[in-house]
């Protein structure tokens, strides 16, 4: 159990209950105040602006209570993080309940230092998220059993994970399809001031690459001498006393068995999402061009069905080291493994619905839109220049994260101001998009807002005692030394990329 003992004020539902009750009147008062701005855009085509006027959409007008009322529900169950969330935790019943993962992160880890674990960890967490979403729910409940068998506070993976993950954020070494997406963004404004401007796909890898490996260490660091101490001992019950001991021979022969046909399954997959093979390539959206866009795009079997695939992966190394170790004895105990992860999880699903309907009604309001409007609107008529205006997008990327946690929305937003005003002050369209993610990094662990925050508080509170909870608050001062950590880092990182002049990846430069 922690030593952070607090007096916990209000349990993370009702915290959500009121900030939803102050999402609602801060709607009505912003609209009295004609709290709204202007939105630039521009045609792709024409590459010509154009201008839209953004208000606040007013929550307690009769359209905005009829939203309430009736998108609720089909809120909640489109809301990613419940579906993705349930599923991951079938699969990792199964590999829990069948003793795969005790196993094998004893065996794995028994003989590592703690602070090795700490950067593994953290380091996956951060190079995953080029995986997308679904890695908040894999790899933080996953982190929780690391530190759990390692016989350390679970706790401390819980919030190295998911700092890990946020400050990750935007450190991309492989293209994915967000970058895709704010690449092409880029592009557009770019064309404005050089109709002839083209950007290369990985030409940030350098200077990502080293911000991963940095970062990395850093947060390992921040983890050991700061997060770990203020953590004490976690109370295990008797039966779930880890032993120090040999691998026998049934787990032995469970492991075998596991990596067979985990093997096995792999191979498939891979060769499924390979073109140009014959039968391959099923996973793919054959309708695209490139290939990060064949694999994530919205229509790609790989994209859509990738919890999913990963479920299976989970239920295969669970089942077959189950079968081989003889944890596993007929389908009846089979099937009451599917269920292990989701006893007791009542009071998550009523969280994560407190927090579906607050994140759905303040993207309704747009309040985050005209803030992020307000902020790209500062670049107008500005007359900085080199790492004073790096430093300003820094900030204003930060700030607009905390309002607008998603990328693209937020580039569509500031890239067509942002992108002239650097490139007519002799910076290249690669290494503002570089600032703008290194910004969004810093902050994107702090709000409530980014979907699934909610499955990192959920996470942690499943590891208190019955009678605590850790808070919505509680959980984001977790954070806030790694925001600040990882700010320090990344600012030193640019500062020296522009200074030196260092290249930003293969065909990639840091100004014109």
């Amino acid at each position: 159990m922690s030593k952070m003992k607090e007096k916990i004020t209000l349990h993370p539902i009702m915290t959500f209950m009121v900030l939803i009750v102050v999402t609602i009147l801060l709607s009505g008062i912003l609209n009295l105040l004609d709290f709204e701005t202007e939105i630039y855009h521009v045609n792709s085509t024409t590459l010509e602006y154009s201008r839209e006027l953004v208000s606040v959409d007013n929550l307690l007008s009769l359209e905005g209570l009829k939203y309430i009322f009736s998108d609720t529900v089909a809120n909640f169950v489109g809301f990613t993080p419940l579906s993705t969330l349930i599923i991951i935790l079938i699969g990792i019943g199964v590999m829990e309940k069948s003793g795969f993962l005790k196993t094998a992160i004893t065996c794995v880890t028994k003989k590592m230092k703690k602070n090795t674990v700490t950067f593994l960890l953290i380091f996956a967490s951060i190079f995953a998220s080029v995986f997308g979403d679904l890695t908040y729910v894999a790899l933080l409940p996953v982190s929780a059993l690391i530190f759990k068998y390692g016989k350390r506070n679970p706790l401390i993976g819980i919030v190295a994970a998911f700092a890990g993950l946020t400050c990750g954020q935007g450190l991309s070494v492989i293209f994915t399809s967000v970058d895709s997406s704010l690449l092409s963004l880029s592009l557009v404004s770019a064309r404005v001031i050089d109709i002839g401007y083209r950007m290369a796909s990985i030409s940030g890898v350098f200077i990502m690459l080293v911000a991963v490996l940095l970062l990395a260490a850093v947060l390992t660091s921040l983890t050991e001498k700061y997060i770990a101490p203020k953590f004490g001992k976690y109370e295990t019950d008797e039966e779930e006393e880890i032993e120090e001991r040999p691998l026998n021979k049934r787990e032995t022969r469970g492991l075998v068995f596991a990596g067979l046909a985990a093997g096995v399954y792999v191979l498939i997959f891979l060769y499924n999402i390979i073109p140009g093979l014959p039968f391959s390539g099923n996973l793919l959206d054959n309708s695209q061009t490139l290939y990060v866009d064949k694999l994530f795009s919205y229509n790609s079997f790989f994209s859509n069905g990738f919890v999913f695939i990963v479920t299976i992966f989970f239920i295969i190394l669970g089942l077959f080291y189950g079968l081989g170790a003889k944890n596993i004895k007929n389908h009846k105990e089979f099937v009451d493994m599917l269920g292990h992860s989701l006893d007791g999880i009542g009071r998550t699903l009523v969280l994560i619905f407190f927090a579906s309907v607050f994140i759905s009604l303040f993207r309704k309001t747009n309040i985050g839109t005209i803030v992020v409007g307000y902020l790209a609107n500062i670049f107008r008529g500005l007359n900085f220049q080199g790492l004073p205006l790096i430093l300003l997008l820094f900030v204003v990327s930060l700030l607009a994260t905390i309002v607008l946690p998603s990328s693209i929305s937020k580039w569509a937003v500031l890239s067509p101001v942002v992108i002239p005003v650097f490139m007519n002050a002799g910076i290249s369209p690669e290494f503002v998009q570089v600032i703008f993610r290194f910004g969004e990094s810093v902050t994107m662990g702090l709000t409530p807002l980014m979907a699934y925050f909610v499955v990192y508080l959920a996470m942690l509170n499943l590891y208190v005692k019955e009678d605590d909870s850790i808070g919505l608050f509680r959980a984001i001062r977790f954070q806030i030394p790694y925001a600040v950590v990882t700010c320090i880092t990344l600012v030193a990182i640019l500062v020296l990329w522009y200074v030196v002049g260092l290249p930003l990846g293969i065909n990639g430069i840091t100004v014109l």
